[in-house]
């Protein structure tokens, strides 16, 4: 009944064209998905829209753009130095509305100059009881949310994943790399890439655990993952903390509260 409401809310879009700021992830996936089905149906003015910057792996913009040609999208890919905003830069609480101002803008752009009158994001209806404070920046360019609006959750949007056969179904969550760093510490190339090889190293080392997040404190890593993986990632602590020290962390620790999403927004709303 979901999957149907959502193919009917972007199929009464689609006629005035629609551009999708996809990421590649889980939600973003979805919509690609549906609205590419509709597409193959009915052709109609159709863009997604991937902002490459240095908070991302380079795999998942790989991955967003092989999802594109799998649902024959036309996707146009944009740069951007999410440094050049000083709230960025020095990792401001409120970082995410300005990063989040600058991409979406740059959208806009490029939608308006296509004659694109919507303009999609993947945010979900969980999104919105968590602290996202680039909620406001979608909602002051009036970014349509249609999972959001339509009340669809992150376990339904798995579970629609799953029956459109969508290899995202069971992707982790790959949130921007800046959500590793405390806030209101300085932020560059350097330590986004050394975090980026370390987590990437990590998940090389132990493809069976699924969440992981190595969240800096200056030279103190703290590793977050699933309670129930923490047994075994502990008797591996001697091969861990070796390999760690190589990125340059002086101490390496193991996070007893497990794995949760978005831990130093704690007391942030």
């Amino acid at each position: 009944m979901a999957l149907k409401k959502l193919k009917e809310y972007l199929q009464n879009l689609s006629h005035e064209g629609i551009a999708l700021a996809f990421s590649g992830g889980v939600d973003s996936t979805l919509l690609l998905a549906v609205l590419g089905e509709i597409n193959k149906e009915k052709p109609f003015p159709l863009a997604a829209l991937t902002m490459h910057t240095v908070l991302q792996n380079d795999s998942e913009i790989t991955a967003a753009r092989n999802m594109c040609k799998k649902f024959g999208v036309r996707q146009e890919i944009f740069s951007f130095n999410p440094f050049l905003l000083p709230e960025v830069k020095n990792n401001r609480t409120d970082r995410c509305y300005h990063c989040k101002k600058a991409i979406f803008t740059r959208f806009c752009e490029f939608s308006a100059k296509e004659k694109l009158k919507y303009l999609l994001d993947g945010t979900n209806a969980d999104d919105l009881s968590t602290y996202r404070p680039g909620r406001k920046a979608l909602q002051e360019l009036g970014i349509l949310s249609p999972l959001a609006e339509l009340h669809i959750g992150k376990r339904q949007i798995r579970e629609m994943s799953a029956t459109l056969s969508l290899p995202t179904a069971s992707k982790p969550a790959v949130p921007c790399l800046a959500t590793r760093f405390e806030y209101n510490t300085l932020l560059n190339d350097d330590k986004i890439k050394n975090v980026a090889a370390a987590e990437t190293w990590f998940h090389q080392a132990f493809p069976q655990v699924e969440n992981i997040r190595l969240r800096v404190h200056g030279s103190l890593a703290r590793l977050e993952i699933s309670r129930q993986d923490i047994p075994e990632i502990a008797a591996q602590a001697e091969r861990i903390t070796e390999e760690l020290k190589r990125f340059g962390f002086q101490y390496i620790t193991l996070d007893l509260e497990g794995f949760r999403s978005g831990s130093f927004d704690a007391g942030l709303r």
